[in-house]
């Protein structure tokens, strides 16, 4: 229990915390509903949602928190003033020249917030659950062997490795914190879209990845996006980056998973069609196809390939027709393939779909 000169300090945390966490659901959800059409509909539910996370976090700067508890201020503030300020810059967007890429400028705060708030997970039971699935968050086991883990542990958690998040040509990486080496474990590659970076996709993924026991490595291209007509510049490096973990840590060659959004997506049709590819199964997401790619792609890699497709109906960018055309043309070399068109989805992250792809990843002899 904290002593009277740290209950101050306590209050705040108990206010700081599940106004944080409500502003970081606030921007998932309109993360995955945001299109040109929704967007004035998505304002309007918006606003108003940091009301109390600003008021929490105002109290916290005005308090002097017992240096003890000034690590926690740290977490807590960084993280409060990412999400306030994403919801305030997304419900601004609609003033803007062009709102929909200031909106989807403003959803970056998510992955600032959500790494600012990430070490609490150890230690607050509240951040600890937002990181994992729904169904999980009251799983007794699971929670039993998060909270026997050392919160100092090495070689577990996020990590970026080549550089600070984002950086051109690195990776950033996540681990299970109740990793044993003993065991082999899945692995997924995320690939973000066009101008997005590693740094901040890996953080669709980690809610999954903590409760399932993955291990996902989300990269960044070289250039401002994937190098679609010239695999042979982040190929290589995509491969680098799977040989180096796959050196530290124990990783099952017959689970790897080669995923990615928009420009990532379609750079998961471009790798993992090769026959030199060594991904077990492929999940394009909103990506674009072109039958060219199946003239680049070898018959006997594309025989029984397990493939998951995911696309929305509403997508704006990449028709669905794109996306159907796959799905045949995959079909048609012998692919085994999973299809999902989502009615509501436009051209955006569906992270609720990532449940059902891991279901079928992990169930799915290769």
């Amino acid at each position: 229990m904290a002593d009277g000169a740290e209950a101050p300090a306590v209050d705040i945390i108990a206010r700081l915390v599940p106004a944080t966490l409500r502003a970081l659901h606030a921007l998932e959800f309109a993360g995955r509903h945001l299109s040109p059409t929704a967007l004035p509909q998505l304002i309007e539910a918006l606003t108003g949602r940091n009301d109390d996370l600003g008021a929490a976090l105002a109290a916290s700067r005005a308090l002097a928190w017992p240096a003890r508890l000034e690590p926690v201020r740290n977490c807590l503030e960084r993280a409060a003033e990412a999400a306030d300020g994403g919801i305030a810059a997304f419900v601004a967007a609609g003033e803007a020249p062009q709102p929909i890429v200031a909106t989807y400028r403003a959803l970056r705060a998510y992955a600032h917030a959500a790494e600012a708030i990430y070490p609490m997970a150890a230690h607050l039971r509240p951040v600890s659950q937002f990181f994992l699935e729904a169904a999980a968050r009251d799983d007794a086991a699971l929670a039993g062997r998060l909270a026997a883990v050392d919160p100092a542990r090495e070689q577990v958690g996020v990590m970026h490795l080549g550089g600070p998040p984002g950086t051109r040509g690195a990776f950033s990486l996540y681990v299970p914190e109740y990793y044993d080496a003993a065991q082999a474990w899945p692995l997924v590659v995320a690939m973000h879209g066009g101008s997005g970076n590693g740094g901040a996709f890996l953080w669709s993924w980690v809610r999954e990845a903590r409760t399932r026991g993955l291990v996902v490595i989300a990269p960044t291209a070289r250039g401002a996006t994937w190098s679609l007509m010239e695999p042979e510049v982040d190929g290589p490096n995509i491969d680098r980056m799977v040989e180096e973990v796959a050196s530290r840590w124990t990783i099952d060659p017959a689970r790897r998973l080669l995923t990615g959004m928009s420009d990532g997506g379609t750079f998961t049709y471009v790798l993992g069609l090769r026959g030199d590819c060594r991904f077990t199964h492929l999940a394009p997401i909103a990506a674009s196809f072109h039958p060219l790619l199946m003239t680049f792609a070898d018959a006997g890699r594309l025989k029984d390939l397990p493939v998951h497709v995911v696309h929305g109906a509403q997508d704006w960018m990449f028709p669905p027709e794109m996306a159907r055309g796959a799905r045949q043309a995959l079909e048609q070399a012998g692919a085994r393939v999973v299809y999902r068109e989502i009615a509501d989805l436009s051209h955006t992250y569906p992270r609720d779909e990532n449940a059902a792809i891991l279901d079928w990843f992990l169930a799915t002899a290769c």
